[in-house]
């Protein structure tokens, strides 16, 4: 089927041709003939790389441009929804019948809010938390979305992101019945049991646009699922490396994926020195600009400078302990040709689309903490290798296990090369996970009697696969604790949220949370201090993960836990008497050690040696750290604890910002963070008021600080430049710049 025989409207076409798209792709064709324009419910189950964003695409335009609809993309992590935003993008100029221009919105953080701004646009991206969120602001616009479409629908089957996103759909249907729905997943084992759950058809295809070539690798041959065998150089005795270097060889780029943070850094580093050997000088020219940005984006941190360094010489290492930024330009540079060598964590493979002729599985077990190692799933086996391929690029993706053993080649092809993927199974009926969204039920007005919260819970696919009698006692057991811990409150057979229940559903926390946060603050403890704050946040649930100390600073945690016992707002466990709980604390401890070194201005480098906690951890942390600190406060207010409102306020804005109080005031401006802000304050610049009458030749005379960020300094402050006194500054950049471009 050609793109210009769709029933589209033209102007969709128009766009689509001109990108250089011709004929759907067979998935695409299947789709559109099982009825996805004219509006059925659809699961479309087929690799990565096979077109199914597309497919949304067009049902999201013909939704706006006929039916005057509203598109909800559903998305499980944010880097995700990023991209989806962008491939948006190319649609913007096309006019509605109203005149107006297609418009597309994003929205991922703020769980306190109902974004209101959202109702304005006619695609709205979020992600699955994001979008229960606003169910639970109940957001008016909600109400007039058409088509939802759910990307990486197999993620129901994850513990931790699964069950909001079942929550949602289910909460979704509940109030448009007439909506359509889109979802998008690898191939999967029971895709017709989630396709009835939505009351949709399915289309599921293993095509895919780059010939897939699965193998095994043992030593230096490579035994394929067809039969096929190939053997590789011998240039390390690591095999992911020598595969690595072989693609290389032959223009493409390999993605090895490795079990641990530490891995992945290790195979970068032993790839480094031959892969630069087979690097161009343009290309080597643009990946010391790509480690130049890398050097430049945040504090520079011995880990930053590992990854520049890498880049330099055309590898690096991808994990989540990476801060954003970061890991957006080396995704950037690996989608462009010039990392050759990208050694990758596996939750990689369920994030931004980041395809190599070859990936590597170089650990098909994992460890767990209190598990040890285990197995990974056919399904995750099969999202890694997806990956394998280049559309545009390559005609075959190979897609490599490591075997060190023949008997564990032969288990290898046996386990996960010829095996199908897992079934799907909910995982909603977890009391820990189930917790928030029976309050939510209630607190939104969804239901107010037990009848009514069990219909609901009737829409989920748990329900459909256990049926709702297994979870009844489950939320008869929350239920209990709700209306014990005074979220709820029972009139006959009505069920109504309590202020405090309707506050906690919205702040979107755990209900165990808001327990802890309450009862610390309710008593007006003796000792209020910063630690007692953090240390309060890092002991509830919604504080994940916590960070783990190591062997050697344990001793060091507890004598600093003995020293601020008083200050700490929960009682601490007997070491001997409750081991496991005492070693919670000594996390929770060590988490709130890291959060206050922060606001103290401890740099990126010395918390990653001192504590030796990761960028992308700490970043983490911090964010988790401000929500919570923003719950903190609202409850504070809610229960007139008035002490604690300006201390939950500073610390908020202070662990944002990473400073102590005195800056404040100055890294409010635009273009000036924690480090810049210490300068201008150790050079006298120490209020807003001085800053304004500062001299700009001042200003620019100090470190990291330039005229074009002196110049926008002194504008929000409302301080004025004479024109032959910037004329003078811009001419000296001018020389500058030009000098350090012939350097």
């Amino acid at each position: 089927m050609k793109i210009t025989e769709l029933s589209v409207p033209k102007s969709v076409k128009e766009i689509l041709v001109k990108s250089g798209l011709v004929d759907l792709y067979p998935p695409q064709e299947e789709a559109i003939r099982a009825g996805a324009l004219e509006g059925r419910n659809l699961v479309l189950a087929s690799p990565t790389a096979s077109g199914k964003t597309l497919v949304a695409e067009l049902c999201a335009l013909k939704h706006i441009l006929n039916k005057k609809g509203k598109t909800v993309y559903l998305t499980p992590l944010r880097a995700l929804a990023s991209e989806k935003y962008e491939e948006f993008k190319k649609y913007t100029s096309i006019r509605k019948p109203n005149g107006r221009r297609v418009t597309r919105g994003i929205s991922t953080g703020d769980y306190d809010s109902n974004d209101t701004w959202l109702e304005r646009y006619d695609i709205i991206i979020t992600t699955n938390e994001k979008a229960d969120s606003l169910l639970r602001h109940r957001a008016k616009w909600m109400d007039e979305i058409s088509l939802v479409v759910a990307d990486e629908v197999h993620l129901l089957n994850d513990a931790e992101r699964g069950p909001t996103l079942e929550v949602v759909l289910a909460r979704m249907m509940q109030i448009n019945p007439d909506m359509q729905i889109l979802a998008l997943s690898a191939t999967i084992n029971n895709v017709e049991e989630i396709a009835e759950w939505l009351e949709a058809d399915y289309v599921t295809t293993d095509w895919r646009p780059i010939h897939l070539k699965e193998g095994v690798i043992l030593h230096e041959e490579i035994q394929f699922k067809d039969g096929d065998a190939k053997k590789i150089g011998k240039k390390s005795t690591n095999a992911a490396i020598n595969l690595a270097l072989d693609t290389v060889k032959s223009s493409g780029q390999a993605l090895i994926f490795a079990s641990t943070r530490r891995r992945a850094v290790t195979f970068a580093k032993k790839a480094t020195s031959q892969v630069e050997e087979l690097l161009s000088k343009p290309v080597k020219r643009a990946l010391i600009r790509d480690a130049g940005k890398i050097l430049a984006a945040g504090e520079k941190t011995r880990v930053s400078e590992l990854l520049a360094e890498l880049v330099k010489h055309g590898t690096a290492f991808h994990h989540a302990g990476l801060g954003s930024a970061h890991r957006r330009i080396i995704e950037d540079s690996f989608r462009r040709g010039k990392i050759k060598v990208l050694a990758a964590t596996p939750t990689l493979a369920f994030g931004v689309n980041l395809p190599a002729r070859t990936v590597v599985i170089q650990d098909y077990r994992r460890y767990e903490p209190g598990y040890g190692y285990y197995p990974i799933s056919v399904l995750e086996y099969k999202q890694m290798a997806g990956r394998a391929g280049r559309p545009k690029y390559d005609k075959v993706g190979e897609a490599i296990l490591t075997a060190k053993t023949s008997d564990e080649a032969d288990y290898l092809m046996e386990s996960y090369l010829l095996a199908r993927p897992e079934r799907i199974w909910s995982k909603l009926a977890v009391e820990r996970i189930l917790r928030s969204h029976v309050l939510a039920t209630i607190a939104a007005d969804f239901a107010h009697t037990e009848r009514g919260i069990h219909d609901f819970f009737g829409r989920t696919f748990y329900a459909y696969q256990y049926d709702v009698k297994a979870i009844k006692s489950v939320i008869a057991k929350i239920l209990k604790y709700l209306y014990d811990e005074e979220m709820v409150d029972v009139q006959g057979e009505n069920i109504y949220a309590t202020k405090f229940g309707k506050r906690i559903s919205e702040l979107y926390i755990d209900p165990v949370s808001a327990v802890i946060i309450r009862d610390a603050l309710r008593f007006e403890p003796t000792y209020l201090t910063d630690l007692s704050l953090l240390h309060m946040i890092a002991h509830t649930p919604d504080m994940a993960p916590k960070l783990r100390p190591y062997t050697q600073e344990v001793d060091e945690i507890a004598v600093f836990m003995e020293e601020h016992r008083e200050e700490l707002l929960v009682d601490v466990p007997d070491e001997w008497e409750d081991e496991i709980a005492y070693e919670e604390l000594l996390g929770e401890v060590k988490t709130a050690m890291v959060l206050k070194s922060w606001t103290e201005e401890m740099s990126e480098d010395e918390t990653i040696e001192r504590f030796r906690v990761q960028p992308g951890d700490l970043y983490r942390a911090i964010q988790n750290a401000k929500w919570l600190l923003h719950a903190t406060h609202e409850l504070a207010l809610l229960f007139g604890n008035k002490r604690a409102l300006p201390q939950t306020h500073m610390l908020m804005e202070r662990i944002e910002k990473g400073v102590r109080k005195e800056l404040l005031s100055i890294v409010r401006l635009e273009g000036v963070g924690r480090v810049r802000g210490r300068i201008l304050y150790n050079a006298g610049f120490k209020t807003i008021a001085n800053i304004k009458h500062a001299a700009i030749k001042d200003l620019v005379s100090l470190p990291l600080i330039g005229s074009k960020l002196a110049k926008k300094i002194k504008e929000q402050v409302g301080g004025f430049v004479k024109r032959e006194e910037w004329k003078k500054l811009e001419k000296g950049e001018d020389w500058e710049q030009k000098a350090l471009t012939e350097y």
